[in-house]
């Protein structure tokens, strides 16, 4: 866990001293604002006496600062250092670490660090914590430098709700939670359980906290079973909170909807668009089109047609349908089912771009240069008919020269069009230099009975960075054409990393002889030089995998900041409204800024649009992290019965409390436990990135490759346990031996090989 600073203000309770008068330079203005806790640029400019011209300077060093990374907003016009935290916050409790004690995260920052709880033997007001409760806290710094939390009171309870399996032992029930970084467990009263059956999936409530021993609880719902074959996403959608299902209300809505007219609409049905999607895919809500520019003006230039399914139409605003899809935020995707935003009769129906039928559309014409960057573009209200409904892999296999009976009569016309034009965009994508991070995702295949029958990495295609690419010019073209109408709007917005991140990059780089320079400002093409330079060597996925986490989260906002993974001044969501709130906000705002119709862009949707956006970002975490642990189950299910195989695999994370490998098989992620590493003690050196022996200077570094036998399979939390099998590095002789304090020393001893190991925690998930 990153050290979380604390301003020395708020350590000390001591009165800032007053700075030199004058223009102060850059680490002169940090240790001011570090001192300061937190300011704003008017006191800065009082204290250090500043006037004029000075002013000005010091707007613009200010914004340099926060365009680096190295300040964070606090407020709407305050600044602090990144990753300070002030002298007293709310906070959500968000998990517990491998000991048991509670993690807290501010709630106003996404990527603010988590802090641990400090226990206090005093009643608390309100009541001891547990996961999910929102509380007021003062962080104090320990003599370690690390923060903790003090609680001060609790400000809302949490339902301290438990989803879990019944064990029935003698004579006594329990509800075993499925968290596996839950240690708690129920015990139920004989009334209670006597309804109840062994490995019954429930969802239960704390009625009762004893001091010692389990709390006493009761079953609110059962759920299902831990043996079903489908429990994995059953477990995800009930743990996470994920929305499921509609109201009544919202499907009548759904079942009254028409078919589209002409009636008002740019008639596009001669317009050959074609549908491009996963072959599983239910829902289709874009096609595209390419021909070229006969305009002699633009020799050598195409135009592209994007055309997406017109929801707008069917989900007017503070309807039955809008409320929920608004409250669900987005369609999540579990292996074995999906829950989506919309009723099935639009998702998969009138609002689904069926080849052969009608279906209402905005689309946009955009116009690109021989040098492949876009020209002009114009949005339409059109009534579209695809010509063709095709796979990635079969428009894929008719351009690489294997038509079927489908593609064959379409390759001359459309989609070497298309393939052409894509090359084109492409020297504008290139000139761009977005990350070119690559992601190994992994496709879980079941049976009907819903048995995973194996993992397979998903290809990626030519076909799949076609789609993306003309799906990002369609985007862009909607946030334009909405600022030039000064039109509010929901942006997708992702930040360049901040100092902390980079300096850990620098770190980790520093220990592979791979050298950068973490005072140069991050930008996207620096990135791909170091993923272009890494590419052929030893720790090409390891660098792929670190360049990865060093960056933030992309989220929704109305304020734009740009978004730096695609490398764009400007950016909103517009192409997938069927399983996306956010691009029908966009479609509405279209709407009305262009003047297609009366159902567009309302005032209460205006006035609502900041809550909107944190909103719809929040359900968005929520359905990824359900998404990751379905997965995760599934993947456990899949090797349940391998315990005792051997695997290779790499060193993806390194901890205090163990190594966490992926399989190169299944891409499964789980825990080697620090305490069977071996006899001797093991550091965590966070620098070095390696655990390290105390005594022998052995190191296990991030990215070593390593054999592991599968120990422990757990398909009702997902976990896996691994045993090393590889031995360590030797030691570095020119790295400094790490210390190891008395605390550390009891938490960190382990037992030889061979011994009891804790159960793995919950794995990191990648940052999208």
């Amino acid at each position: 866990m990153a050290k979380a600073r604390i301003p020395k203000s708020a350590r000390f309770n001591a009165k800032p001293v007053r700075p030199p008068q004058g223009l102060p330079d850059r680490e002169t203005l940090l240790k001011f604002i570090r001192e300061a806790g937190e300011t704003d640029k008017a006191d800065m400019a009082k204290a250090f006496g500043l006037k004029g011209a000075d002013r000005r300077a010091l707007r613009e060093m200010v914004k340099s600062l926060e365009a680096e990374g190295a300040l964070g907003r606090r407020g709407r016009k305050g600044f602090s250092e990144a990753g300070a935290l002030p002298p007293v916050g709310v906070v959500d409790v968000v998990e517990r670490d491998p000991d048991g004690e509670l993690l807290v995260r501010l709630t106003k920052g996404e990527d603010a660090p988590l802090v641990r709880l400090a226990p206090d033997r005093r009643e608390a007001v309100g009541g001891a914590p547990g996961l999910g409760d929102r509380l007021l806290v003062r962080f104090e710094t320990l003599e370690s430098g690390e923060a903790e939390a003090r609680m001060i009171k609790r400000l809302g309870q949490s339902a301290h709700r438990i989803l879990g399996v019944v064990r029935k032992v003698n004579r006594q029930v329990r509800v075993e939670p499925v968290d596996r970084r839950s240690k708690e467990s129920l015990t139920l009263v004989p009334a209670e359980a006597a309804r109840l059956e062994d490995g019954d999936l429930v969802l239960a409530q704390v009625t009762a906290e004893a001091r010692y021993g389990p709390k006493r609880g009761k079953v609110l719902e059962v759920v299902g079973r831990e043996d079903q074959p489908r429990a994995a996403s059953l477990i995800a959608i009930y743990s996470h909170g994920v929305p499921t299902g509609f109201s009544q209300a919202a499907e009548a809505e759904a079942q009254e909807a028409q078919e589209p007219s002409r009636k008002g609409r740019e008639d596009l049905r001669d317009v050959p668009l074609v549908t491009i999607d996963p072959p599983d895919a239910r829902d289709h809500d874009d096609a595209v089109f390419a021909q070229p520019d006969t305009d002699p003006k633009n020799e050598g230039g195409w135009i592209v047609w994007v055309a997406i399914a017109d929801v707008a139409a069917y989900v007017r605003p503070n309807s039955a349908l809008d409320r929920e899809a608004r409250e669900k935020g987005n369609s999540t995707y579990f292996p074995d089912r999906v829950e989506p935003m919309l009723p099935e009769r639009l998702s998969a129906g009138l609002c689904s771009l069926r080849q052969g039928e009608n279906r209402a559309c905005i689309a946009v014409r955009m116009v690109f240069g021989k040098d492949g960057r876009k020209r002009s573009h114009r949005f339409v209200r059109g009534l579209m008919r695809s010509a063709a409904k095709l796979s990635y892999d079969q428009a894929q296999r008719a351009i690489d020269g294997f038509p079927d009976d489908q593609t064959n009569p379409l390759l001359e016309p459309i989609l070497k069009p298309l393939w052409a034009a894509y090359h084109v965009m492409l020297k504008g994508r290139q000139a761009r230099s977005p990350l070119a991070i690559e992601s190994q995702e992994r496709k879980i295949v079941l049976n009907p009975e819903g048995e995973v029958v194996s993992i397979t990495p998903r290809a990626s295609l030519e076909a799949h960075r076609l789609i993306e690419e003309m799906m990002i010019q369609a985007n862009v073209s909607a946030a334009e054409t909405l600022e030039q109408k000064k039109s509010p709007l929901i942006y997708r917005v992702h930040d360049a990393p901040g100092l902390e991140k980079l300096q850990s990059l620098t770190e980790f780089l520093q220990t592979i002889g791979v050298a950068w320079n973490k005072g140069e400002a991050p930008r996207t093409d620096r990135f791909n030089r170091l993923l272009e330079q890494t590419r052929e060597g030893p720790h090409a996925e390891i660098v792929n995998e670190v360049v990865l986490r060093t960056q933030m989260q992309a989220f929704y906002s109305t304020e734009n900041i740009g978004h730096f993974g695609l490398n764009l001044d400007r950016y909103a969501h517009f192409t997938s409204p069927i399983r996306r709130y956010a691009d029908l906000i966009v479609h509405r705002g279209l709407i009305r800024a262009l003047g297609l119709g009366d159902d567009g862009l309302t005032d209460r949707d205006i006035a609502t649009m900041k809550d909107t956006a944190e909103h719809i970002t929040s359900a968005e975490r929520r359905s990824m992290a359900a998404e990751r642990d379905a997965t995760d189950r599934y993947v456990a299910a899949f090797l349940a019965d391998r315990v005792g195989a051997e695997f290779a695999g790499r060193i993806t994370g390194v901890t205090r409390f163990g190594l966490f490998i992926r399989l190169d098989e299944t891409g499964a992620d789980g825990l080697v436990p620090v305490s069977s590493l071996g006899g001797e003690y093991f550091i965590h050196d966070d620098k070095a990135h390696a655990l390290v022996g105390e005594r022998t200077g052995r190191r296990w570094p991030l990215g070593m490759r390593v054999q592991v036998e599968l120990k422990e399979a757990t398909p009702i939390t997902g976990g896996l346990l691994f045993d090393m099998l590889s031995e360590p590095l030797p030691a570095d002789p020119t790295a400094p031996r790490p210390r190891l304090g008395m605390r550390a020393r009891s938490e960190f001893r382990g037992p030889k090989r061979g011994g009891a190991a804790g159960k793995a925690p919950a794995k990191r998930g990648k940052r999208r």
